[in-house]
Parts: structure tokens; sequence; C-alpha cells
């Protein structure tokens, strides 16, 4: 099993920022790719970026320019720097790990941390 909690969230002002912060524990050794995804009331959840335990990182392009994701291998700590915020990233921000063992591919989320973002 992998433990995911996420933290940062919070309400700033349109042209804000924010840090969130994933602490990984559990089976941690299996994560290799881990990454970020938000969902606003009544959408989907959209995938937001991803960062390899290489270091390489890919971006939705709604993000791009504003947001980085980085990770901590030592601390098995994920995070996302939102640089620029605007009203529409308002949403839940949640963490995901996606470990494959044995040839199957398991999908860890955390409980979600909520960035509100007002004009």
């Amino acid at each position: 099993q992998v433990q995911l909690v996420e933290s940062g969230g919070g309400l700033v002002q349109a042209g804000g920022s924010l840090r969130l912060s994933c602490a990984a524990s559990g089976s941690i050794f299996n994560i290799n790719t881990m990454g970020w995804y938000r969902q606003a009331p009544g959408k989907q959840r959209d995938w937001v970026a991803e960062i390899t335990s290489g270091g390489s990182t890919n971006y939705a392009d709604s993000v791009k320019g504003r947001f980085t994701i980085s990770r901590d291998n030592a601390k098995n700590t994920v995070y996302l720097q939102m640089n620029s915020l605007k009203p529409e990233d308002t949403a839940v921000y949640y963490c995901n790990a996606m470990p494959v063992v044995a040839g199957i591919m398991y999908n860890y989320w955390g409980q979600g941390t909520q960035v509100t973002v007002s004009s």
C-alpha cells in the first residue's frame, strides 16, 4: 500500500502563488512516476503535471510556464509550485502515484487539497 498526503492548499488572489506538497509513505520503492491532478465541481478530474523518478517532467497546456513539479526522493515528497494563479485554477488538487508490481499498475490518490483563486 502507498499512502499520499497533500498539503499547501488555500485561498489566494489571482496572480498569487501556492506550493503544494505530497508526502508518500508505504511501498514507495515501487513508485516511478508521480503526478498532480485537479478537479473542479461538476468537472472531470484533469491531469496537471507529472514527474518521473529521473526528474523528467510534463505539463498540461493550461499550466505550462506557470506551474513547476519537482520531487525530493530522499524525503519521498513531490511538490507543485503554482505561480501566476488564475481563477480557473480553482479546484481540488490530488496527488497521484502509479506503481507497477508484477506487471500490474496500481493507482493511488491522496485526499486532495483545496485551491481557491479569487479574482
